[in-house]
């Protein structure tokens, strides 16, 4: 069996503790990685966790689970895929972060790999998703990192939410159906909806802008029937860098369900003055950026509420 072993390295302006609770702490993947969508922590147990972790590789979504062992005093976590996806048969690695002075750091990435029976097309691809993602994926910590440090308050997150007297399930259904949307939501125009995999959806959308403009999006997104559905915006309107969110749908003893839509965003502040004029500033591009998306999700959630009132 050919097992590959291949090492990726960055210098980040940040001190190491900040970059490996970064990477510790995988709720903040989908922030500071592009191919990350979403990763659910399956279980913890002292410094070992599961971890479910839902990306793109060379352009297409997979999922896997993987075993991390986290060592917070030697700045390492090492990793092993439990259940790959093919071509891969397995797949495991280390990332050490190790200081450089007491502001800047090195990140090591390891990374150790076999393709299902030695296939040399197989080998091939995983190096190409490999060195591809693990490029981006220091790249992208090295500007996340050092922008965490920076002053402008460019991430926010925020969230609406809607009380409906009626089932979660029928709440999420809507939701879930984006496929329908044009039909559903008078701010979508048309939809491209695949699901690749149960759970794994694919979501390309164009939306009705209040001066009658429309703007394309994609997203990738990931259900949990019939309580969450989670996504990251791939194709992005110029304001923003990065947009994650999730929909949720929790009901109460008494039938009535709670749905909320949270964002959290990352502001583009090269492109405000030319969206905004010469004198927005970052504080007003928050607000634009947070009435627009807000403005769609008050729309959808309140079409589903209908939908879920309507099946009572």
């Amino acid at each position: 069996m050919t097992l590959r072993e291949v090492e990726h390295t960055v210098d980040v302006d940040a001190p190491a503790t900040a970059v490996y609770r970064l990477i510790a702490e995988v709720e903040n993947w989908p922030r500071i990685f592009p191919p990350t969508i979403f990763v659910d922590r399956v279980e913890a147990d002292g410094d070992s966790e599961r971890i479910r972790i839902w990306a793109t590789a060379n352009g297409e979504p997979k999922n896997w689970t993987s075993r991390r062992t986290l060592d917070a005093e030697g700045l390492v976590i090492t990793f092993r895929q439990e259940v790959s996806t093919p071509p891969v048969a397995a797949m495991g690695g280390t990332w050490i972060i190790e200081p450089l002075t007491e502001s800047t750091s090195r990140v090591r990435l390891l990374h150790d790999y076999r393709a299902i029976d030695d296939d040399p097309k197989g080998l091939a691809w995983i190096d190409e998703a490999v060195d591809r993602n693990s490029r981006s994926e220091l790249a992208a910590l090295k500007t996340n990192v050092e922008l965490a440090h920076a002053t402008e308050d460019v991430t926010f997150s925020f969230e609406d939410s809607v009380t409906i007297d009626g089932a979660a399930k029928d709440a999420y259904d809507f939701v879930n159906e984006a496929g329908l949307w044009p039909e559903r939501l008078p701010h979508v125009a048309t939809v491209r909806f695949e699901e690749p995999a149960p759970g794994l959806q694919s979501l390309e959308m164009d939306t009705r802008a209040k001066d009658g403009s429309t703007h394309t999006t994609k997203s990738y997104r990931v259900t949990f029937p019939h309580h969450k559905i989670a996504y990251k915006q791939v194709t992005l309107p110029a304001l923003m860098t990065l947009h994650t969110g999730y929909w949720t749908f929790t009901e109460a003893a008494d039938g009535t369900t709670t749905a909320s839509s949270q964002h959290t965003v990352v502001l583009n502040t090269a492109n405000i003055a030319r969206i905004l004029g010469e004198d927005a500033t970052v504080a007003d591009a928050r607000a634009y950026v947070h009435g627009a998306l807000s403005t769609n999700s008050r729309a959808t959630l309140g079409h589903a509420k209908d939908h879920a009132e309507n099946q009572r």
